[in-house]
């Protein structure tokens, strides 16, 4: 028999999932979130851990992501959801980059998203190890923050289970969701039926198994990231994410200045554009250092042709152009994980009604940590008005 009528139903307990459901408990609705593993396991624990706003366009996206440091923020102040401002720094390696750093500080003085130039002698004072040869000046978001990504969803579930209208069951698989006319009927492996007047289904996973011919006709497809922690470096501090100048020439707010097109292409080592490799730094809580990343793409179809393996070749790109950046107590590397992301090729997210209501949402690609928490909460506005 079918269980009691949620409001919203929410598949799926990763960040997109978990954060509608937040907003949607703030609404004061009843919600219902499944998730088919024991716990999330995928793209949100798996990921390098910082909400970097900085690196989106000024658009719509760097306001998703700038609110979501404010939801952060504000869990963090009642719940302890491994949430640290201890800002963002991206590290000009020659006078090209420096330009662009320079332009997007104009740029982000003009959205009133707070910033500030450092020269080179404030990088090297502020960034223990940081090799002089390297760097030039840097650009530093003090707003942004950095999060264990291994504790932070746990983290939030546990804060949303503390919260009234949230009745949260993992280990459930959906086997079928079907439009009853004034509600949507969701059907668990075990046989139970749920009502929902909405339906979102926020899980990739359960998007292709649901929906197998709107997944596979979709232009979803799936990146595969490589990343490694080291063992703890007593002693030493790195404070906030650090990215190089690779990361410079590749993230979207940077495209908008207007010496981008100035870049020289050809001064960047082959392999990492074919690895799409671009190095930052993150120390976590333990005081280890995770270090990334690279980027290999495949169509969500033959998203298996990427496999699980570590590529040591890569892993070893990225500690070359690292220990080119800093000098630091060790390099010794305890863990290497791969993450895995789905994005659109054509659009910034997938976000469609597949039968009356019911959305599929995700695929929302690289900026899952950063811009999920504010979207989700745009996304619940939209859908229940």
């Amino acid at each position: 028999m079918p269980s009691e009528q949620f409001d919203c139903i929410i598949v799926g307990a990763g960040a997109l999932g978990s954060f509608h459901a937040y907003h949607a408990l703030k609404r004061g609705l009843r919600v219902l979130l499944l998730e088919k593993d024991e716990k999330p396991m995928e793209a949100t624990v798996r990921n390098f851990g910082q909400a970097v706003p900085s690196g989106m366009s000024s658009g719509k996206w760097q306001q998703f992501g700038r609110r979501s440091l404010e939801i952060y923020k504000d869990i963090q102040s009642k719940f302890d959801i491994s949430v640290r401002q201890n800002g963002t720094v991206y590290l000009a390696s020659n006078r090209v980059e420096q330009t662009l750093i320079e332009e997007l500080a104009a740029i982000n003085e003009k959205q009133g998203y707070a910033s500030q130039l450092l020269d080179k002698e404030v990088c090297l004072e502020k960034y223990p190890g940081l090799r002089a040869s390297y760097c030039v000046g840097g650009l530093f978001f003090p707003d942004e923050v950095t999060i264990e990504p291994d504790r932070l969803i746990y983290a939030v579930l546990a804060y949303l289970k503390e919260q009234p209208g949230l009745v949260y069951k993992p280990q459930q698989l959906v086997r079928s969701v079907v439009s009853k006319g004034d509600y949507n009927e969701v059907e668990t492996a075990d046989g139970n039926l749920h009502r929902g007047a909405k339906v979102i289904i926020c899980s990739g996973r359960d998007f292709q198994a649901l929906y197998p011919s709107v997944f596979y006709n979709s232009d979803i497809e799936v990146s595969k990231l490589q990343m490694m922690r080291t063992t703890p470096m007593e002693g030493y501090v790195l404070p906030g994410s650090v990215l190089g100048g690779l990361s410079i020439r590749r993230y979207e707010s940077f495209h908008e200045c207007p010496s981008y097109k100035k870049l020289d292409a050809g001064v960047i080592d082959e392999r990492f554009r074919k690895w799409g490799v671009h190095v930052l730094f993150k120390q976590a809580v333990d005081g280890s250092m995770i270090i990334g990343d690279s980027h290999e793409y495949a169509d969500a179809r033959v998203a298996g042709e990427l496999g699980f393996d570590n590529k040591p070749m890569v892993n070893d790109i990225i500690l070359e152009e690292a220990q080119r950046m800093f000098n630091m107590p060790h390099w010794n590397i305890a863990k290497q994980w791969n993450g895995y992301y789905a994005q659109r090729k054509g659009h910034d997210i997938f976000n469609e009604e597949v039968e009356p209501n019911t959305w599929i949402v995700t695929a929302i690609g690289g900026k899952g940590m950063t811009g999920s928490a504010g979207y989700a909460e745009k996304n619940v506005e939209r859908i229940f008005g």
